[in-house]
């Protein structure tokens, strides 16, 4: 996994969301409990925690760091510390050796598996936020298929990684596997 990734999956998300910037963000994203705004929020925390989890590299905890999102920034703003927090995770994938490992619960990872967690969260939420404000968005599917590949070993094979990335992540059914109810991804080393 490619710290790269990261940033062009930041980037990719970043302008999708840019669209609905003055839109209404206290609606609920698609699918959660959460407002468009929270959600945005909970994608800078996971994306920093995992760049503070490669740094600290615990071996059965997170990190007490806790990086937010300005509650009074515009969304515009927002968006723009999104893409902070996507540099500082690649920045810590591409500083750990291949010995590099941390703790998360479903799974202590490596950086390529920290650098697929970040890639997730931002495709993933995007989507969530995009269905919320009604905006024709994707995660591209050049992206998704390494995010897949790294995190989600019980997959089904296929050609649309994208949907294979929602149906992973409970957001849409396959044919013949329907809609999963539960769902998590296996970060552990392979």
């Amino acid at each position: 996994m490619n710290a790269d990734l990261v940033v062009e999956a930041a980037d990719e998300t970043v302008a999708a969301l840019e669209k609905a910037a003055e839109r209404d963000w206290t609606r609920r994203a698609a699918g959660l409990e959460w407002t468009c705004r929270a959600t945005l929020d909970h994608v800078a925390l996971g994306v920093v925690g995992y760049a503070g989890l490669l740094i600290a590299r615990p071996a059965d905890r997170y990190v007490t760091l806790f990086a937010s999102l300005d509650p009074q920034a515009p969304i515009g703003h927002c968006l723009e510390g999104i893409g902070i927090a996507a540099r500082l995770l690649a920045s810590a994938v591409r500083e750990a050796g291949d010995d590099v490992r941390a703790w998360h619960p479903w799974g202590h990872s490596d950086g390529p598996g920290f650098a697929a967690m970040g890639m997730v969260e931002l495709l993933v939420h995007g989507l969530d936020i995009t269905r919320a404000m009604e905006l024709d968005w994707r995660p591209p599917e050049h992206l998704c298929a390494p995010a897949v590949r790294r995190l989600f070993p019980e997959a089904p094979d296929g050609e649309d990684a994208a949907e294979i990335l929602l149906w992973c992540t409970g957001r849409a059914g396959l044919p013949g596997l329907g809609r999963r109810d539960r769902w998590q991804w296996d970060g552990a080393v392979r």
